[in-house]
């Protein structure tokens, strides 16, 4: 029997050759053993590879012939280290292996990555003298790339005295695989000029991911162009090839290029939907990739994939399309795709970014199998919903499970540290991140960064920025952020002067975060001329968020007239949320007229959310005018729109206290209450009076004062002074903006309790000390 010549497609990985087998005829004197053979490569070609053992171990010294075409079948089929165990069995029955017998045992090696295996194979091969046999060295090149050892993958390539191209294939399909771009294409040329050889469909199915994966757009046509020269599109690997290249076009965002092949191909697959829809995707056109995904449907269940259908609840996520997400979730189960771990994750993460937090739980508890993504989906779910702590608890499960967390798992938890300002729990997260070896990503550094600045240790996060092995732009962007937010305007600036020095080009987000970091510092003249740089020398267009920095700019600076006069000016209308910048500068500035008249267009356009309902409450209730601000209170109930409580909390050895305005669960309330008593009756010694404007209700003044008091930042300082050592700083966070009145109230503590305190609201960092606030109280 002759024994076909075979290749590996190189789409996955090298291709390993067989040899025919010799001819010529069998002696009578074993035709015993023929029987044998024959019975045995019946079983073989059946599949039944148990009986064909049982036949294998029957045969009376069965020879090379027997033995190499079990080792074939193992080595095809699995299990795969069976084949390297009867090649064992082989050498100790003293039966030598030929060149039929290397490439099979060899490509065993290669699928269990065994390189300790495959290069004793390779002693022997080279002992009998066979190691630069074509067929061999092929093996042997599949193996050690496999292995991510190039350097003697490259020795048996340059030894072999001829070469074809599924041995050039072999070596190009490495280099593309591990991303080893320069390398890929010198071979590739290399191989063009070789004789006669011309690149087959293998060659371009192995080399246009990597041209994909560098969105190499221009090598990308010119392969197209000589697969249209070639004819490849129009023979066996056309489905192959067309796939191939509209990945690459989808990958380089050259939608219009992908649809063409999509459409010009005559035959497509569920991966050829998949890599369209996935390009779609990419391109952040959802819903073009939906309408893709139905026509797809249209085609018949046969097309659905765990990979189309990945796709396609990513889309259901980004669209916030919950309904279409539980079709889709109904059809998987109907079609049994649901058990597939990747369908399941891709459920999981649609749940969890719509919020439904209870549906991703049950859909987790239903697993049967979970990986890291099935959990790192469920605790960004809890992250990204507000539920820090409960994210907390399902990394100690995935930790009890033996699940190692990746990098996305990590970047996932440690903006829960910095959502609760849970300092001990991001250290924790940290020290994690060093024994795993993941510190020295850039995407971790980048949550570190953003986790310590939030936590109040802007000094940490400038020392993980400074260590950093590679930044990119979101490493800048975050340090800029981190910056303003602790009213650190000028370190803010020099940071950014000296990213231009270092070759980076900001982004619109970068003048975002400096901008911003100019009005939290009070730093008006220097914003504004960032703001105009951003157009004149680096041609970035202003984007909504940029004009409400620039009025949030002008207005906290007291230039009411001038932010007034800028919203006019703008050729973008105004939103909600510009009008809302300025609507919070005449609380701040107690311009009550032009308060009025900005609150009369936030109405025109309609408050998008409680903030703009209660800075005018709050306008109407500093000017006394209780029957307004009640009226206001009273549209926001209507409307449906709830104002969010106080709250604060404060870590504690670890941990979490929260508190709300006039709370007293707390176990230590009796404490609290009696401290924050002798704190008012200290601070009124130095001059403290309150400034009951902040409270909303028509209340009688020394009503107000206790409304005051027991305000939820102050519950947590108090506690926070019970509860620390004198040296230590009490660190508060608070959801909300912190008032007037608590801001004042906290610069006379820190006198009275000799003691430094951070608080963290809604938009900044306060550090108070010796009676003063590092915002100048400009916030």
């Amino acid at each position: 029997m002759r024994l076909p010549r075979v290749h590996l497609r190189l789409a996955s990985t090298a291709a390993v050759r067989l040899h025919p087998p010799p001819s010529g005829a069998i002696s009578h004197e074993v035709r015993d053993k023929k029987e044998w053979q024959l019975e045995l490569e019946q079983h073989i070609a059946r599949g039944q590879l148990a009986i064909a053992r049982q036949v294998f171990d029957r045969i009376p010294s069965p020879d090379a012939r027997a033995y190499n075409a079990l080792i074939r079948a193992y080595s095809w089929r699995a299990p795969f280290h069976a084949a390297i165990d009867l090649y064992r069995s082989m050498l100790h029955s003293r039966v030598p292996p030929n060149k039929y017998t290397f490439p099979f045992v060899l490509k065993a090696c290669s699928t269990l990555a065994d390189l300790r295996c495959g290069r004793a194979v390779h002693g022997h091969a080279a002992a009998a003298g066979l190691h630069t046999d074509m067929f061999v060295s092929t093996a042997l090149i599949d193996l050690y790339i496999r292995c991510a050892r190039f350097g003697p993958a490259a020795n048996v390539f340059a030894q072999m005295p001829m070469r074809d191209v599924v041995a050039w294939n072999a070596m190009l399909a490495g280099y593309a695989q591990h991303g080893m771009y320069q390398h890929a294409i010198a071979h590739l040329l290399d191989m063009q000029g070789h004789g006669c050889l011309r690149p087959n469909a293998s060659t371009i199915v192995s080399l246009l991911p990597l041209l994909a994966q560098h969105e190499a757009l221009s090598q990308g046509t010119s392969i197209h162009a000589y697969c249209l020269r070639a004819c490849l599109d129009q023979k066996e690997e056309q489905v192959l090839v067309g796939t191939a290249l509209l990945d690459m076009y989808a990958k380089c965002k050259h939608l219009v290029y992908a649809c063409r092949v999509f459409y010009a191909m005559p035959v497509r697959n569920e991966v050829t939907w998949s890599a369209l829809i996935g390009g779609f995707v990419l391109c952040d056109k959802m819903v073009q990739a939906f309408s893709l995904f139905k026509d797809m449907l249209a085609q018949g269940l046969c097309f659905l994939s765990p990979t189309s259908v990945a796709s396609a609840l990513r889309v259901c996520a980004s669209l916030s399309d919950v309904r279409m997400g539980t079709q889709l979730h109904a059809l998987l189960a109907k079609s049994g795709i649901h058990t597939d771990l990747t369908a399941g994750n891709s459920l999981l993460s649609m749940y969890a970014k719509a919020g439904l937090i209870n549906e991703t739980m049950a859909l987790f508890d239903e697993m049967a199998v979970k990986d890291t993504v099935s959990y790192g989906a469920l605790l960004s779910g809890y992250v990204q919903n507000g539920k820090a702590e409960e994210a907390f608890l399902v990394f100690k499960k995935m930790q009890a499970c033996n699940v190692e967390p990746d990098v996305a798992t990590m970047v996932s938890l440690i903006p829960a540290c910095s959502h609760l300002a849970a300092l001990q729990h991001g250290r924790c997260s940290h020290g994690s991140v060093i024994i795993r070896g993941l510190a020295i990503e850039t995407s971790i550094c980048n949550a570190l960064i953003d986790m310590y600045a939030k936590c109040g240790r802007i000094d940490l996060s400038r020392q993980v920025f400074d260590k950093m092995a590679a930044r990119d732009i979101v490493s800048w962007n975050t340090m800029i952020a981190g910056y303003g937010i602790h009213g650190l305007g000028k370190e803010a600036t020099t940071l950014f002067l000296g990213m231009k020095n270092q070759g980076f080009a900001p982004d619109d987000v970068t003048f975002i975060c400096l901008i911003s970091a100019c009005s939290h510092s009070g730093l008006v003249t220097e914003g504004k001329h960032w703001f105009n740089m951003m157009t004149q020398k680096h041609g970035i267009p202003p984007r909504m968020e940029h004009y409400i920095c620039m009025v949030d700019l002008l207005a906290r600076g007291g230039f009411l007239d001038e932010a007034y006069q800028f919203i006019q000016s703008m050729p973008l209308k105004a939103d909600v949320r510009v009008w809302g910048a300025l609507l919070g500068a005449c609380r701040i500035h107690k311009n009550i007229d032009l308060g009025k008249q900005v609150s009369r267009m936030i109405q025109k356009l309609g408050p998008e959310g409680t903030g703009n309902f209660v800075l005018l409450s709050n306008i109407f209730s500093a000017a006394g005018r209780f029957n307004e601000a009640a009226e206001v209170r009273v549209i926001q109930k209507v409307k449906g729109f709830k104002k969010s409580p106080g709250c604060s909390w404060i870590e504690i050895n670890g941990s979490l206290h929260a508190f709300v305005g006039g709370d007293q669960s707390h176990p230590r309330s009796p404490d609290i209450y009696q401290e924050l008593d002798n704190i008012l009756i200290d601070i009124k010694k130095l001059g403290y009076q309150a400034d009951t404007s902040f409270v909303l209700q028509d209340l009688e003044e020394e009503e107000k004062e206790k409304a005051l008091l027991y305000h939820s930042e102050k519950l947590a300082i108090a506690f926070g002074i019970l509860s620390l050592g004198e040296d230590k700083t009490i660190f508060v966070t608070k959801n909300l903006r912190v008032c007037g009145d608590c801001h004042t109230a906290i610069k006379y503590m820190t006198l009275v309790r000799k003691r430094a305190i951070i608080v963290r609201d809604a938009n900044r960092f306060h550090h108070f000390k010796n009676g003063k606030c590092s915002c100048g109280d400009f916030w």
